[in-house]
């Protein structure tokens, strides 16, 4: 059993510059600072996978832990678009496509992240202000 989280935690592919880039904007737009952070390498993020039996091998899905259940892939990021300061909550209006057109769109874009963006050979480390952020587990 994974213990209660008062705040939704995003898992993201640590090494992926996509990923990074896309926390870091998370960040900027989440101004009430309701969301925290786990790369899928740590302990934590190995353990959400197992709990929920995901392969703990692969990286290539966003996943949002949200009252001990789990969005994954394209509903889990239109459900943090829809929690962002500005207009980006109006992405959210894509829940209304089919999920296996969405996911597909996806997963052309997970398998395609580390040719188009790069990648780090370490997870993303961040700043002292945004540390409290992130799940070090």
């Amino acid at each position: 059993m994974l213990p209660e989280r008062s705040h939704p935690v995003i898992l993201f592919d640590g090494v992926c510059n996509l990923c990074s880039g896309a926390v870091q904007f998370i960040i900027k737009h989440d101004r009430k600072k309701l969301f925290r952070f786990a790369s899928l390498q740590s302990k934590f993020g190995e353990e959400v996978m197992k709990h929920f039996d995901l392969p703990v091998d692969q990286y290539n899905s966003f996943i949002l832990l949200e009252k001990e259940k789990i969005y994954t892939r394209s509903k889990g990021a239109l459900k943090v678009a829809k929690k962002l300061n500005g207009l980006y909550f109006l992405l959210y209006a894509f829940i209304i496509v089919p999920r296996f057109i969405r996911d597909a769109v996806y997963n052309f874009i997970a398998r395609k992240r580390y040719n188009w963006f790069g990648k780090k050979e370490t997870c993303w480390i961040p700043t002292p202000e945004l540390k409290n952020l992130f799940i070090e587990e």
